[in-house]
C-alpha cells in the first residue's frame, strides 16, 4: 500500500471531493486519479480533527466511532490521555481495558474507580513507569487500594514511557495511542483512536508479557 491509498482530507466528505482541484506539482488528470483512488480504495478511514478542550474533542468525533476508523487528533488545553478513553466510554462499556502511562493524577485514578464501581469497565490492567511508586506515593497507594477493592486486574511497574489504552466491548475493540500522560496539562498533544480488534490483541499480548518490578 502506498501513501495515496491512506490519505483522507479533513472535513472533505468523499461525495464532495472535486476531481479537478488544482495541484501545482501535478497535472489535473493525475491529481483527479489520485484523489479518486484515495476516496474509493482505502480499506480503513483515516480522519483528522483538532481540539483545544475535552468538550471540543468529544464534539469533533461525536458518535462516529465505528469498525475500521482511525481518528488522528492534535489537541491542546484540557485534553489529556483520559479524554480519549472518556470518548470511547460514551459509545460502550468495556469488558476489558488496559492503560499504560508514565504517571497519573489522583483525580484520574478516582475516575477509574467510578467506572469500576458502576460496571462501565469490568476488568482493568494498569501499567506505569518505574518512577511512579516513589515519586507519586499517594497516587500509587490509591491505585493499589482500588485494584485490591475491586479485584479488577493487575498493576505492573516497569521502564515504561508509553501512553496507551486498549480495550474491548460489546460493539468493537480499540487501541488509543497518545503523547499525553493521564494528567491534564496545557501542552499540545497528539492522539490516535483506532477501532480494530487486531490492534487491541497486539497491545494486550505485549502488556500481558510484562514482568513488574514490584
Amino acid at each position: 500500500m502506498n501513501w495515496d491509498d491512506i490519505i483522507a482530507w479533513e472535513d472533505t466528505p468523499e461525495k464532495d471531493m472535486q476531481p479537478n482541484d488544482p495541484d501545482e506539482h501535478a497535472p489535473n488528470e493525475k491529481k483527479a486519479k489520485r484523489r479518486t483512488t484515495a476516496a474509493i480504495n482505502r480499506s480503513d478511514r483515516h480522519l483528522y480533527r483538532r481540539a483545544f478542550s475535552e468538550t471540543q474533542l468529544m464534539d469533533a468525533i461525536g458518535l462516529e466511532l465505528k469498525e475500521g476508523d482511525s481518528w488522528h487528533c492534535i489537541t491542546g488545553g484540557d485534553v489529556d490521555a483520559l479524554s480519549y478513553l472518556k470518548l470511547v466510554l460514551r459509545h460502550q462499556p468495556l469488558d476489558h481495558c488496559l492503560f499504560s502511562t508514565w504517571c497519573m493524577a489522583a483525580e484520574d485514578i478516582l475516575a477509574f474507580e467510578e467506572w469500576l464501581e458502576s460496571g462501565t469497565i469490568k476488568k482493568l490492567d494498569a501499567y506505569v513507569g518505574e518512577i511512579f511508586p516513589n515519586q507519586y506515593k499517594i497516587e500509587w497507594r490509591m491505585l493499589n487500594d482500588i485494584f485490591a477493592k475491586y479485584q479488577c486486574g493487575r498493576i505492573a511497574v516497569f521502564k515504561n514511557h508509553s501512553k496507551i489504552f486498549a480495550g474491548t466491548g460489546p460493539k468493537w475493540s480499540f487501541g488509543i495511542e497518545t503523547s499525553a500522560n493521564i494528567n491534564t496539562n496545557p501542552r499540545t498533544e497528539n492522539g490516535v483512536i483506532t477501532i480494530n480488534k487486531d490492534l487491541y490483541d497486539f497491545y494486550k499480548a505485549y502488556f500481558d508479557g510484562i514482568k513488574s518490578f514490584v
